[in-house]
């Protein structure tokens, strides 16, 4: 397990501890002993430990693994979208790690409640956003997305203190054919012009990638893609609109 050292040395601060730390300690002995002392209870006091890039990592795996166990069966497209993913956002040789810590966290028990709340915890919200994106992206891998895996997103959104716009935003993304626009921006066809001028700009900070920025510039790269669908969609109803 010595390969490990170098990703998580100075990579990885609160996901040592509590529930992340135990499934992912499980998995690989005593990788992460060395925090044993960690945030053992997610449901206490919020702390000022930043989130690195080794905890938005082992976080990422932990949740994939609880997605793609919902519906009972690990797909190669899942697998597949996971490396690739983790191929773009981490580098060749922490991909590697990083799937070998995946395939043993799939055979690990996961309370995705606690992970999920410590993950709450201890994430700022622009990067729990980003989080949830990734995994309805699991979810579509295999071209639709499981009722039992849909379920599985929305508990964990919850959990993720992500609230019911925010998730409906982010799914439309995912939904069968072309999103609805409006649904994208948070807001009701219904709304007025300069509504959806506000709502445009609201959710443009929002999701801005700029928020994700200390992860580094490969997760800025995936929260673009949320913005580009946050622009495009407010193109689409100023053309309906005939709005300038």
């Amino acid at each position: 397990m010595s390969n490990f050292g170098p990703w998580i040395g100075g990579a990885i601060g609160w996901a040592v501890g509590g529930p992340i730390g135990g499934i992912l300690g499980f998995a690989f002995g005593k990788m992460f002993a060395q925090d044993a002392s960690g945030p053992a209870n997610p449901s206490g006091p919020h702390t000022n430990r930043s989130t690195q890039s080794g905890d938005f990592a082992a976080s990422l795996i932990v949740l994939s693994a609880a997605v793609m166990k919902a519906d009972d069966k690990i797909l190669k497209s899942e697998l597949d979208y996971v490396k690739g993913f983790l191929k773009n956002n981490f580098g060749a040789s922490q991909a590697e790690q990083l799937t070998l810590l995946l395939r043993e966290t799939l055979n690990q028990t996961i309370d995705t409640r606690r992970v999920a709340e410590q993950i709450r915890h201890h994430m700022d919200h622009a990067k729990r956003l980003l989080l949830l994106q990734y995994l309805f992206g699991i979810a579509k891998a295999d071209g639709h997305i499981h009722s039992k895996e849909l379920d599985v997103i929305r508990d964990i959104a919850r959990w993720l203190a992500i609230n019911e716009k925010d998730r409906l935003s982010i799914e439309a993304m995912f939904q069968a054919g072309a999103s609805d626009p409006y649904s994208v921006l948070e807001i009701k066809p219904t709304c007025t012009d300069s509504e959806v001028k506000k709502a445009y700009r609201k959710m443009a900070v929002k999701f801005h990638p700029d928020k994700v920025q200390d992860l580094g510039e490969s997760h800025q790269k995936q929260a673009k893609e949320r913005f580009i669908a946050i622009q495009a969609a407010y193109e689409q109803i100023k053309l309906d609109r005939g709005m300038k």
